[in-house]
């Protein structure tokens, strides 16, 4: 039996969704715990692209049950579109496909208000992706949120909705001078979904005790990544949940006792999406090249990502604070091509030097990045299996980043593709 954590050792995507793809056939359960449909997993197979926002990454590799867990909150209307392109694409969920009965519900309302939130923030705009994930968290932690349970019975489902638009309404007339939104409109938006997705929901956490029970395998995926954590990243410029380990069992009700391995996952350089601090950002022809290389482009906005070296003051944070035991290393092939790569090995504050990652904003936004060269690779490595193909200096750039963090990397991703991989 194992349960591995799948966790995002940057601010997001790092490639998890290539990765639990390549781990979900020997599954048996494959559970998605936090963040809603602000995140986009892009998986390539068959020479196909395909992007996944809330189903686990798992429902196109093996026969595991996929699941998301109590700490997704949950589009329906966003949900029932991903599940009919699942099934145009050939694949079956069919008794393999579970809902959480207390993942709470994006209804219209939050999309809505987080949209107006961030446009009446102006010039200091967190940069969501305006899916209503945050004002989701904020009904859930203020305990009017509505859980997917809620949906299996419609009366219960009314006196919610009209309890909340109560505020919500004289919030739009009198703040946004927007229009109030009404009771009956929403219940006639959710209906159709609904009814696809009741026969879903269940007790999802019972259903993961008994697989820890039984010896099953559990995949546990998140989204975003640990520098976008709510309590331990760039506050205030992060997501609303929490993309750790301590997260996925929050998450998902497996208890932290049940964890085997937490894998991190890094690309082989750093992005980020939206706003906030980047001590290692590039603005230069280099940071272009990493962008067009990389196509860093994000798969649910389509924003372009910001680029820079890799961060291993940052990273090695990541890994202490999640406990990681193992690592994946994603894109390396981007580098190809590079003479010399810079990786930054501690920073400058105030003139200062620290390897210590700071979790004041004030501060990290002054960080000067203090950075290792070490020699590229001219020869092209997409696609190599085997470590041993590998150019020496892969190899060394590879090794110096364990040498570093002190924890090992047991894949390397060499391509987009579930099989362009250097399994350790």
């Amino acid at each position: 039996m194992s349960t591995r954590v799948v966790i995002g050792a940057q601010w997001g995507d790092e490639g998890k969704g290539k990765i639990v793809d390549l781990l979900s056939d020997k599954a048996d359960f494959v559970v998605r715990f936090q963040g809603g449909a602000n995140a986009g997993h892009t998986l390539k197979f068959d020479d196909k692209k395909f992007v996944l926002h809330l189903i686990p990454s798992g429902i196109f590799n093996g026969n595991a049950d996929c699941v998301i867990g109590n700490g997704v909150v949950i589009d329906p209307i966003a949900l029932v579109e991903e599940i009919k392109d699942v099934q145009e694409m050939g694949f079956s969920l069919e008794g393999r496909f579970f809902i959480s009965q207390t993942a709470h519900v994006i209804l219209p309302y939050h999309k809505l208000l987080d949209q107006l939130k961030e446009k009446r923030r102006g010039g200091d705009a967190i940069g969501t992706t305006g899916r209503g994930i945050g004002p989701a968290y904020v009904s859930k932690v203020s305990r009017v949120g509505i859980r997917m349970v809620d949906l299996l019975d419609r009366e219960i489902l009314r006196e919610k909705i009209d309890q909340n638009l109560k505020d919500i309404n004289f919030a739009l007339q009198n703040l946004y001078k927007e229009p109030k939104l009404n009771t009956d409109d929403l219940m006639a938006e959710l209906e159709d979904a609904i009814q696809l997705l009741e026969p879903l929901i269940c007790n999802t956490t019972n259903m993961l005790h008994e697989g820890i029970k039984n010896n099953k395998s559990i995949l546990l995926e998140g989204a975003q990544g640990t520098l976008l954590d709510v309590d331990h990243g760039t506050y205030p410029y992060v997501t609303s949940s929490s993309p750790t380990s301590g997260g996925a069992c929050i998450g998902s009700g497996i208890p932290p006792t049940a964890l085997t391995n937490v894998m991190g996952i890094t690309k082989a350089y750093c992005t980020r999406v939206g706003n906030g601090p980047f001590p290692t950002e590039l603005l230069d022809e280099t940071g272009e090249k990493l962008r067009k290389k990389g196509a860093e482009f994000g798969a649910t906005t389509g924003r372009p990502r910001r680029c820079g070296w890799l961060d291993l003051v940052a990273l090695k944070y990541v890994v202490q604070l999640n406990g990681m035991n193992e690592l994946t290393l994603t894109k390396m092939d981007v580098m190809d091509g590079f003479e010399e790569i810079k990786v930054c090995t501690s920073y400058k504050i105030d003139g200062k030097k620290t390897d210590v990652f700071p979790l004041c904003l004030d501060e990290i936004e002054k960080v000067e990045p203090v950075y290792t060269t070490l020699p590229g690779w001219k020869n092209s490595i997409e696609g190599i299996t085997d470590w041993n193909d590998l150019p020496s200096t892969a190899q060394s750039y590879i090794r110096f980043i364990e040498e570093y963090l002190g924890v090992k990397f047991t894949i390397i991703s060499t391509g987009p593709k579930r099989n362009e991989t250097i399994v350790l």
